[in-house]
């Protein structure tokens, strides 16, 4: 997830889905499944810079789509599940359902991971309000396996690290002692702070 927030750069939306598809390539390798074409691996790498991106509300649809991907545990349906996000851009563009899997099986995995996600958003104000960040302490954390953290806020809010992310916490006080912002990052993502913390890491509400 973070080489596609990467592609952000990218002007030309045709690219910019190239770069997408080119970001999946580490769990695609993990897999053990065929490459992703190096064109599209070479734009994650490196993503051109444009003159300013086109379709970006297509394009905030499709990464706040795979962002909720992380809830799932299994690699394989994680990629399907990825790829099935992408569909609301390869639409705008007139391409073809995406060919990586069964367009059944993504819609099923897509409609799976938007409706755990609550009705009422993710806590933080939509376009219209001027707010653009929430504050508050913890009051719990995790890890897990692989050291991405689940945050409870002392509002109830529940905030889990991006799987893809690649900044790690290293917590060790009680919770409470720990204040928290998140804000709005680009693109539809979201960002989590702690106050006199180094590092920032995208975050996804579980509720």
């Amino acid at each position: 997830m973070s080489s596609a927030y990467r592609c952000a750069e990218i002007s030309d939306s045709r690219v910019w889905l190239d770069c997408y598809y080119g970001a999946a390539q580490p769990v695609r390798a993990a897999l053990g499944l065929q490459p992703a074409p190096a064109a599209q691996v070479a734009l994650a790498l490196s993503p051109p810079v444009g003159s300013g991106p086109q379709a970006t509300a297509t394009r905030d649809m499709v990464l706040s789509g795979a962002s909720r991907c992380g809830q799932l545990n299994d690699d394989r349906q994680w990629l399907n599940c990825y790829y099935a996000a992408a569909q609301p851009m390869r639409a705008l563009l007139k391409l073809p359902p995406a060919p990586q899997s069964s367009a059944n099986q993504n819609e099923r995995l897509a409609s799976a991971v938007q409706s755990a996600v609550p009705a009422g958003g993710f806590g933080l104000s939509t376009a219209s309000s001027r707010t653009s960040s929430v504050t508050g302490r913890m009051a719990s954390y995790t890890f897990d396996e692989k050291g991405i953290f689940t945050v409870v806020l002392s509002n109830g809010e529940v905030w889990r690290q991006l799987s893809g992310d690649t900044s790690f916490a290293h917590w060790k006080e009680p919770p409470e002692k720990y204040s928290v912002r998140i804000s709005r990052g680009v693109l539809g993502s979201y960002n989590l702070e702690v106050h006199d913390n180094t590092g920032m890491f995208k975050v996804h509400r579980l509720r």
